[in-house]
């Protein structure tokens, strides 16, 4: 853990280091380093890509029940994690009111008021750079119920996770490679294939709705 402190490293070696060291962590004690590394980024920190990366390493060459173990606890400890955030926003709404801009306390209750549980759902499923962290705390200001919550990060992660146990399964070192150089353009595509699959869902609900309104009208 001293490398951490060198002031020397640059930027790109302290995230080469902090690599070495979560894969270092997470190949001695498995599933509770994924645990714990899962919990922390969900809560107070942030290790990017750190989750979907170490599934992918971990899972290479295993079982698909030792792939379903590593990504179980991975999920344990994200919602955990997001459980962590979601009662501070609830039970500390006031302080995170004052640290919020009011436009984008605005934008998040317009967001909840329209799209309701599919602003927790999407965020979860979604890796870096979708940001999810300002979901989870507005989820907990809004009052959103707490057992919802927790079904839907439980489901969103889920999701997220067993895609990336699969494909370490199937494609062990050549699905980390492309995870690493590629974790961006994976984010923003499933964002944009997400985000056509919901909205396309409400426009045919809408649709279906009007055609329906003069049958019933008559």
């Amino acid at each position: 853990m001293w490398m951490f402190l060198v002031p020397a490293l640059d930027v790109g070696n302290r995230i080469h280091a902090l690599w070495a060291y979560l894969y270092d962590l997470a190949q001695s004690i498995g599933g509770p380093a994924l645990l714990l590394v899962a919990l922390a980024d969900s809560s107070f920190l942030s290790i990017p890509e750190g989750n979907d990366i170490l599934i992918i390493v971990l899972s290479t060459g295993q079982t698909w029940g030792v792939m379903s173990y590593y990504v179980l606890m991975t999920i344990i400890g994200s919602v955990v994690g997001c459980s962590l955030l979601y009662t501070v926003g609830r039970h500390g709404g006031g302080f995170v009111e004052k640290r919020l801009p009011p436009h984008r306390l605005k934008e998040m209750r317009a967001l909840y008021a329209r799209w309701g549980i599919w602003v927790v759902m999407i965020p979860s499923i979604l890796p870096p750079p979708t940001p999810f962290k300002v979901f989870v705390l507005s989820a907990g200001v809004f009052q959103l119920a707490f057992p919802k919550f927790l079904a839907l990060v439980f489901m969103g992660r889920s999701i997220r996770y067993f895609m990336w146990g699969i494909l370490g399964v199937l494609y062990g070192q050549s699905a980390k490679l492309f995870l690493q150089d590629h974790i961006r353009t994976v984010g923003i595509t499933l964002f944009s294939l997400l985000l056509g699959i919901i909205v396309t869902y409400f426009v045919v609900r809408r649709r279906t709705r009007k055609r329906a309104l003069p049958q019933e009208a008559a």
